[in-house]
């Protein structure tokens, strides 16, 4: 039973549509290790366990009668608690909205519960979603799973740790500059942001709603994959159920792939020789990769901070501006650098940014995909980053200028383990191509983590 805690979601649906794994013994093995980790309050903001155990007994029953719901029915998944849950403390990682009750649960959680997903937990996160690195001082700071002096990344920080320690099958995130790929990068874990609108957030704490995206931090891109069927994405029938994809030479024979040179400036000389190493792998494989400049790339960096802060700050000012005390300085410090872009600089970006969108896919239309290091630096430590402000604002950035690439050209994005600790390769596509991206991300997954699709 304790093997549980780290097979794959697909596995555990698949193992409960055999009748060798009962739902109810699942979510208990789950529980059960959440009660005992020794990190689990800085993971899980709150558990849900009478809530898991419901739906767990009403999956068992599903499951003897021959009516689960999807192959995920049963499986025992967290939420970052963003997600508005019904009669259960929805805080958004913020004492500003200490207390606060929805009465209904979020959208997504509705379509993953009628899809059979048991919902263990609400997992802490950056505050408001409101930084890369996950540190939250006020609610809790999860940490990598690879070294405990250092963040778990953010902002979707206690779903990564949830699933890295063991602690749920998947998790649900949410993505605005990176947010779920990063944490997914640092803690070895799939993670997609699907283009927006693809997912409903009716339900989830905005941050800014014109970047904001729900998504999956998962083991595998095929636990990815049914996660995000479960959470109301329509995918092409047999999508969700990826095919095992070949892994030897000639697997990626045909594909074509950019690396914005942007996206190489930088680096770490670990998250360097991670992307090095995989490529090369990749190459082997049949893939041909060319480094491009990508002007498109670099202007949309250019109006990142013209367009997040002043959309995050519009929507939190009166409600921050009550009660700033109550909040992380550096969180406060994002925010309100908003406050000071002008209306007319803020809708000139967006009209900026609308032209580049289309400029970027015209340019890329003849590849099947960019890649990236999903994150320039490894994770920084905790003890330096609540120390030195001026180190907490460099590694923020550093940390989400690869990801938010894709959030401002509007991409869908799976991030892989790049086969080095806490090192992700992303695949970004545009937004609409989610197929094809899992697709492709599979035979990827497939070439530098053959082991991992069998767990």
């Amino acid at each position: 039973m304790n093997d549980w805690r780290w097979m794959t979601a697909a596995r555990l649906g698949d193992g409960i549509a055999a009748g060798e794994i009962d739902p109810v013994a699942l979510t208990e093995t789950f529980l059960e290790a959440i009660d005992g980790h020794p990190r689990s309050r800085q993971i899980y903001a709150r558990v849900t366990p009478e809530r898991a155990r419901q739906e767990a007994a009403a999956a068992a029953g599903r499951a003897r009668a021959g009516q689960r719901r999807s192959r995920l029915d049963g499986v025992p998944v967290s939420w970052k608690d963003l997600f508005d849950t019904a009669g259960t403390v929805t805080e958004a990682g913020s004492a500003l909205l200490k207390g606060r009750v929805p009465d209904e649960d979020a959208q997504v959680l509705r379509n993953a519960t009628e899809a059979g997903l048991v919902c263990l937990g609400k997992t802490n996160m950056s505050e408001l979603a409101f930084s890369g690195l996950g540190l939250n001082p006020v609610m809790g700071t999860p940490v990598c799973v690879h070294d405990p002096r250092a963040v778990a990344g953010g902002s979707s920080s206690g779903a990564a740790a949830s699933v890295a320690f063991g602690l749920a099958a998947a998790a649900i995130g949410s993505d605005t500059a990176g947010s779920v790929r990063v944490p997914a990068a640092w803690n070895d874990l799939v993670g997609l942001r699907p283009g927006h609108g693809a997912l409903s957030l009716r339900g989830a704490v905005p941050l800014c709603p014109r970047f904001d995206t729900v998504g999956p931090l998962a083991r595998t891109v095929e636990d990815a994959a049914l996660v995000y069927t479960a959470l109301g994405a329509r995918l092409p029938q047999g999508c969700a159920d990826l095919p095992q994809a070949a892994s030897g030479e000639g697997a990626l024979d045909g594909c074509r792939f950019v690396i914005p040179e942007r996206a190489l400036e930088a680096l770490s000389r670990g998250a360097e020789a991670a992307f090095d190493a995989a490529c090369a792998r990749l190459r082997d494989a049949g893939a041909r990769i060319e480094p491009q400049a990508l002007p498109e790339v670099s202007e949309a960096l250019e109006l990142a901070t013209t367009l997040f802060a002043p959309e995050a700050y519009g929507i939190w000012r009166e409600t921050i501006e009550a009660n700033p005390d109550a909040m992380f300085d550096q969180i406060l410090l994002r925010f309100r650098g908003g406050a000071g872009i002008g209306a007319a600089d803020y809708v000139a970006a967006w009209h900026r940014m609308d032209a580049l969108r289309v400029m970027y896919r015209e340019r890329t239309a003849a590849f099947d995909g960019a890649l990236l290091p999903t994150v320039p630096i490894l994770p920084p430590l905790i003890e330096r980053l609540t120390e030195d402000s001026d180190y907490y604002g460099w590694a923020n950035l550093m940390t989400l200028r690869n990801t938010r690439i894709g959030s401002l050209l509007d991409l869908a994005g799976v991030t892989v383990p790049a086969g080095h600790p806490s090192c992700g390769l992303l695949l970004q596509m545009p937004g609409g191509c989610e197929p094809a991206l899992l697709g492709t991300a599979a035979r990827i997954e497939a070439i530098l983590n053959p082991a991992r699709r069998r767990t």
